[in-house]
């Protein structure tokens, strides 16, 4: 793998709107202390769906703004890494080659897959495109999120090496098609419900479906309404 671009950013008002939001993220060339709960200086808006020890760092592939520009066209927000919020750019690792419950080591810290990410509404603003939550959603180019094994020092061109694979077989494209594509194969959810590995969130969203036989209502996340 190459080397990291770390990004953090402070909480403000997303353009054209009065919604504000950790998103607008920027490099960094200090190194940054990474605890449990994330990176030095990054900030969220809303601590009740972003932050915290499942999500205290965000990852998203370099190598998708390719096909985001191919989709979207030359827009403005896709020129550097932190389009998406991301905490960590880099290219070579996607959802196809990484698995929930890989850790890797960061700088000086280690740390653990723990989920695929949820894009939610504030893409929409963040990007001028009124589906855009949905769009990340539906292509699986997604990205993902950290919890902190052990607190350290990063620092942008720092590499990101990988230690050990807990679940290799779950792929994070494999649990995105769980959810979002094959989304009442029984087994596959009741496997998913067991994985130890994975955040506590993402099991109950498969031991509901489990036990309710219905899929969770998505608009609220995707379009910011009821």
């Amino acid at each position: 793998m190459g080397a990291i671009t770390l990004l953090t950013g402070r909480v403000s008002v997303l353009p054209g709107s009065d919604k504000t939001s950790g998103i607008d993220k920027h490099p960094v060339q200090a190194a940054l202390a990474l605890g449990l709960g994330g990176f030095q200086g990054d900030e969220q808006a809303d601590l009740r769906v972003h932050g915290g020890p499942e999500k205290a760092v965000h990852h998203y592939p370099r190598d998708h703004y390719d096909a985001w520009r191919a989709d979207l066209g030359a827009l403005a927000v896709l020129d550097a890494p932190g389009a998406f919020g991301e905490n960590i750019s880099l290219t070579g690792p996607t959802e196809r080659s990484v698995a929930v419950g890989d850790v890797f080591r960061l700088g000086t810290a280690l740390v653990q897959v723990s989920q695929g990410r949820q894009p939610c509404w504030k893409l929409n603003l963040r990007f001028g495109v009124p589906d855009m939550a949905r769009r990340v959603q539906s292509t699986g180019r997604t990205g993902w999120y950290y919890r902190v094994l052990e607190p350290g020092q990063v620092a942008h061109g720092d590499g990101l090496e990988l230690v050990d694979r807990l679940a290799p077989d779950w792929s994070l494209w494999r649990l995105w098609h769980t959810l979002y594509v094959d989304r009442m194969n029984l087994p596959e959810l009741q496997a998913m419900a067991g994985l130890e590995v994975l955040a506590e969130g993402w099991r109950r969203y498969a031991l509901r479906r489990v036990e309710s036989g219905q899929v969770e209502d998505w608009s609220k996340r995707l379009e910011g309404r009821a």
